[in-house]
């Protein structure tokens, strides 16, 4: 029995973000002890079937930890410890925000869900820039998520993610523009053509590399190929599929469902799925896959999609910090099931 399977029902009967905030501070607390050292030995999977080389950048795995986890790269040398390839911090905003009103953060159990509608609530582009460079930073690439601030209005959000990129410029080894949350008013929409060409053109011009957008799972597929163009036009590194959903599936059965927010877990399992087999198709740039990962099956499933690399947050919260291990473990078994020699040989291998 994991120790986190004995944990999780005491940690679950705190609130939500109640109970985050306490695994944040005990991850933290380990971070760079002799404990840190003796989990990277636990949860550490090393094998060359399982690296790549993306955008320049080696992923020793291709699980990594999804932007929401650590808002404000406090944890990303435990995280890459607990065995993830890659971790992203943020989403970060130009200013200091707090966020929206609690509760913000719904846990759905027998769905295997969380809604949230945190609202970019993250210490600021200076605060965590500096944070970033004074720290030393894991050997893992470290991806910096940036969203737009909830007071800059919408016609000057290219200036508003150009400002937040400046302060990380340097210590980041990827950079996503995030235009997808569901809980900042109007972001969305600067998923349109003309929105995102200017917000990711202008950051193309201030040498952002390797640059990628994440996008929405709620985008029709004639918004996601405009959204394409762009990504095509612009010569971006790769693409984040997917955010958080508005939608409520009818399978939901946590009165919670209600709530509004974006839904991620299990139930948007498929629909992600879906949306990077959408994406592959139609261009050859790099796709991380997100959206109801939490095991092994879920994670191939993606890859031969078409994903590169898998990111996770809410499995991390139902599965606890063995999650990158065993699936690591897994995708070995499955790699050698289906006669892969590596990894990448696996990645778009269900395309028609």
């Amino acid at each position: 029995m994991r120790i986190y399977d004995a944990a999780k029902p005491a940690l679950f009967l705190l609130p939500p973000e109640t109970a985050s905030t306490a695994v944040h501070y005990g991850l933290r607390a380990v971070q760079d002890t002799p404990i840190a050292e003796l989990l990277a030995r636990r949860y550490t999977i090393s094998d060359h079937r399982l690296e790549q080389s993306i955008c320049g950048l080696d992923f020793r795995t291709p699980v990594g930890v999804a932007a929401g986890f650590d808002k404000n790269a406090k944890i990303p040398r435990i995280l890459s410890q607990l065995g993830f390839g890659h971790v992203e911090v943020g989403g970060i905003t130009a200013e200091q925000q707090e966020g929206n009103p609690r509760p913000r953060l719904f846990r759905l159990t027998k769905d295997e869900a969380l809604i949230n509608r945190m609202g970019f609530n993250n210490e600021g582009a200076d605060r965590i820039g500096d944070r970033l460079s004074r720290e030393p930073q894991p050997d893992v690439p470290v991806g910096v998520n940036i969203g737009k601030s909830k007071s800059t209005p919408l016609e000057d959000a290219a200036d508003d993610y150009l400002y937040t990129y400046k302060r990380v410029a340097n210590v980041g080894d990827y950079f996503v523009v995030n235009v997808s949350s569901p809980n900042t008013p109007g972001l969305r929409s600067l998923q349109s053509r003309e929105s995102l060409k200017q917000i990711l053109g202008t950051l193309k011009n201030a040498g952002a590399k390797p640059l990628m957008v994440k996008l929405s799972p709620d985008l029709t597929d004639p918004a996601v190929e405009d959204a394409l163009t762009v990504v095509n036009d612009l010569d971006l590194d790769g693409i984040i599929a997917t955010n958080t959903t508005r939608s409520r599936p009818e399978s939901l059965r946590n009165p919670h469902k209600v709530e509004t927010g974006g839904l991620s877990g299990s139930p948007i399992e498929d629909e992600a799925t879906n949306q990077i087999r959408f994406i592959a198709e139609r261009t050859d740039v790099p796709i991380i896959g997100v959206g109801g990962v939490s095991d092994a099956a879920g994670a191939y499933e993606k890859i031969r999609a078409g994903a590169s690399l898998v990111q996770l947050y809410t499995g991390f919260v139902f599965e606890g910090p063995s999650i990158a291990r065993e699936i690591n473990e897994r995708l070995l078994e499955l790699l050698e099931q289906d006669a892969f020699d590596s990894i990448a040989e696996a990645v778009g291998t269900d395309l028609t």
